[in-house]
């Protein structure tokens, strides 16, 4: 329409007024190129400066949202030094206030607004440019100044949805120590809440009610009103800022891990990827999962250690108490049915005798008949299928039987399982027993379950302290752990971190934990660390120069050359103690496979283990102990086991005992007392080694014969064994030559040599 103007009336004083709606439409339609031409055309051909002043402003527009920036700063440059006219000033600030914010450019952008203020009339709308400048202002941190702006926007009448937003702004500006606006403020809010017309911006509403009560410090109407936005809307966004918002109080203030867990994990998932900081959130997401998943073992370990040291009946009974109380509770949080006309409470007989359906709410164990299924199936877990008469426990050996056995064992008393017994323990899905089961009872169960704790506790410290900067609570952990497990084997690595902690709150205090980790773990890496706070530098040049070593020794060993192989680990091993030992003393015990006794060798390997029992070379040598006992095993069998008599030969005294006993330290010491009291001038050597999975040796070599052998054995019997505490276990003794004993280790053939000695000792 503008061109045939144009084309019609080329002569018209409308000419460059119709060109400037050309540039327009242009400019509107994206066609950036076109609409620059035409702007400048009218710039270069008009003779009124207002209206090459209103192209150039419009030049400034195209300029920027084609992305040219320089050329819309150049034209502002040019402007800016021109005198304008009242309706251009106020177009020329409003595109230089646009282009600052597309620049991101917020005080170039406000300044901007807040000059085309007084230029702006009614139709202008001047109650979202008000509306703006508060939230430049706000975005800036400039509370007060946005808090009137939006004043200003609600005094002009604006559109609704302008209204809107400003009144929900408001409140997130209203200063704390503003009584009379918080007062207006939360009125206005009710106001909104009230009102039909917001209905689908409940769930904003009631989130911004809980800001306002958050920043005012007003924490449970605020977590309140949070959990009223995520059930009032379905915007994604706001549940996922309502999830957060109440996942940062319980972390940052409430300091409820637990709880600030779960709302994390269901923050990220609301949350829409391009949430800022979603990053961040996650990440602390995954930490509070390990916090939980560390106090949840704690508190679960230490619930089933104290449950497993209470007497079963009355666990039972604190059990099924909990039990119906839970169920209790969940059938009053179901809807009551609706009675039957023809069976109301008048026509309905009740009790016993009549089968009462309510089964599960009476307080009468014998009336419930879920618990007395549910007591009848432990009952035969825990004491098996018994007859019912008098003193029934006298006709059981054991405490505990359980009902599998007893079953498996005798089938006609298996018979005699009551039906509803044996459907109960089919279908169970008690947690309560589940729980039961779950007991530790044996020493194996306990030392498992207090590993748990101890790894825990450590673990949790460490979150603390690293990944959730908490001194203090790292402090506190550390030193639960050092008090209830004194010879943890993490007391070296907590001792110095606890050192590092307290340094950090109260370095006079930590000189303490210095002390003590120095005197009682001198050798560890932490110790040496305080030590030569260079260890590690100095430890690294070490270890290469060790690997170093090791890889020539290590292609001697495949060469065959063990002497010079043994030499050069020597060397590495004397360069000091460090990480990289371990593969040394492996490569020597390999060394001591091909060059001396296989006994020797799966004697290293077993000490090897024990020595290093979280090493990852551990598995390997297990490994090869095994290998070699599976090998000399098959090696005897094809050749048959064979004792052989030489009387004239060194003798050895061995003391067989049972591992679970724990006797070794205690033995040792004495018969080290009794060798140095009676055979003082005989150089007797002991030591211990263990036979198999259930029994230990103890051995005293130095007897140049037989004779005195028996003569050592008769006077430890007479005086040592008989004796406290001694005298309450059970041992074999008996005198052996060193290839015999080399015969028994490899075969494990006790019995057998047991029966060669009372044939010929």
């Amino acid at each position: 329409m503008a061109s045939i103007s144009i084309q019609r009336h080329p002569n018209s004083r409308w000419l460059y007024k119709n060109y400037i709606m050309v540039g327009l439409a242009r400019l509107y339609a994206c066609d950036y190129q076109n609409a620059i031409q035409t702007f400048k055309y009218v710039n270069t051909k008009s003779n009124d400066p207002e209206i090459r002043h209103e192209a150039l402003i419009h030049l400034i527009r195209t300029f920027t949202e084609q992305g040219e920036f320089v050329k819309a700063n150049e034209t502002i440059d040019f402007l800016s030094k021109e005198k304008l006219s009242k309706s251009n000033q106020k177009r020329f600030l409003l595109e230089q206030a646009h282009l600052a914010q597309v620049n991101e450019n917020y005080d170039l952008m406000v300044q901007s607004l807040a000059k085309a203020d007084p230029l702006l009339d009614r139709n202008d709308r001047k109650g979202r440019i008000y509306f703006i400048i508060g939230q430049v202002y706000q975005k800036l941190g400039f509370s007060s100044e946005a808090f009137n702006y939006y004043k200003k926007c609600l005094s002009t009448n604006p559109d609704y949805e302008v209204d809107f937003f400003a009144r929900l702004n408001m409140a997130q500006v209203t200063s704390i120590s503003d009584a009379d606006n918080s007062k207006d403020i939360r009125r206005q809010l009710q106001r909104m809440l009230n009102d039909d017309k917001n209905l689908e911006f409940k769930d904003k509403i009631y989130f911004e009610i809980a800001e306002f009560e958050n920043r005012q410090g007003n924490l449970s109407v605020a977590m309140e009103n949070y959990q009223l936005s995520l059930r009032a809307g379905t915007s994604q966004r706001i549940k996922g800022n309502g999830y957060l918002r109440l996942g940062q109080i319980y972390y940052d203030t409430l300091k409820k891990f637990d709880l600030a867990k779960a709302y994390y994990d269901s923050a990220v998932t609301n949350l829409p990827p391009d949430t800022e900081n979603l990053e961040s959130i996650t990440k602390l997401q995954s930490v509070l999962a390990d916090f939980v998943e560390y106090t949840s073992t704690i508190q679960l370990q230490d619930s089933l250690l104290r449950m497993a040291e209470m007497d079963t009946a009355v666990l039972r009974k604190q059990l099924d108490s909990t039990r119906l109380i839970a169920e209790k509770l969940a059938a009053s949080k179901k809807p009551k049915k609706i009675k039957s006309i023809n069976q109301s409470d008048n026509q309905r007989p009740s009790g016993t005798f009549y089968g009462d359906e309510n089964t599960t709410t009476s307080d009468w164990y014998f009336g419930n008949l879920s618990a007395v299924s549910i007591g009848q199936t432990e009952f035969q877990r825990i004491w098996g299928t018994l007859k019912l008469e008098d003193n029934w426990r006298r006709s059981v050996k054991t405490s505990t039987v359980s009902e599998e056995t007893a079953i498996a064992g005798n089938s006609s008393e298996a018979s005699k399982i009551p039906d509803n017994a044996v459907e109960a323990k089919a279908v169970s899905t008690d947690p309560f027993l589940d729980l039961f089961n779950q007991l530790p009872r044996s020493q194996t169960q306990k030392d498992s379950a207090f590993a748990k704790i101890e790894r825990s506790y450590l673990k949790l410290g460490d979150l603390y302290y690293f990944r959730l900067e908490e001194k203090e609570n790292a402090i506190v952990t550390y030193q639960t752990l050092l008090r209830r497990f004194p010879n943890s084997k993490f007391a070296a690595e907590t001792l110095y971190k606890l050192y590092l902690a307290v340094k950090e709150i109260k370095p006079k205090d930590s000189e303490k934990y210095k002390t003590e980790l120095i005197d009682r773990y001198p050798s560890t890496t932490f110790a040496r660390l305080l030590l030569n706070p260079n260890y590690l530098a100095e430890t690294t040049a070490t270890i290469d120069k060790q690997k170093a070593l090791y890889k020539d020794a290590f292609t001697n060993f495949s060469s065959g050359e063990f002497v010079a192989s043994t030499r050069l680990l020597n060397d590495a091993a004397a360069l000091g103690q460090t990480d990289f030992v371990p593969q040394i003393e492996l490569l020597k015990i390999l060394i001591t496979g091909k060059t001396e006794e296989a006994t020797l060798y799966q004697y290293e390997l077993g000490e090897f283990i024990k020595k290093y029992p979280d090493h990852e070379l551990k598995g390997y040598a297990a490994k090869l102990l095994e290998s070699s006992k599976n090998v000399l095993t098959q090696l005897e069998l094809m050749k048959g086991i064979r004792y052989i008599r030489n009387p004239d030969a060194p003798h050895q005294v061995v003391i067989i005992h049972q591992r679970e006993n724990n006797l070794s330290t205690l033995l040792t010491e004495k018969l080290d007392k009794f060798n140095s009291e009676k055979f003082k001038e005989t150089k007797l050597l002991s030591s211990n080694l263990v036979l198999d999975e259930s029994l230990t040796t103890t051995s005293i070599l130095g007897f140049k014969d037989q004779l005195e052998a028996k003569a050592y054995i008769k006077g430890i019997l007479e005086t040592l064994i008989t004796s406290e505490p001694l005298v309450n276990y059970k041992f074999d003794i008996f005198a052996i030559t060193q290839d015999n004993f080399g015969t028994l280790y490899r075969t494990k053939a006790l019995r057998e040599y047991l029966a060669f000695y009372d044939r010929n000792y």
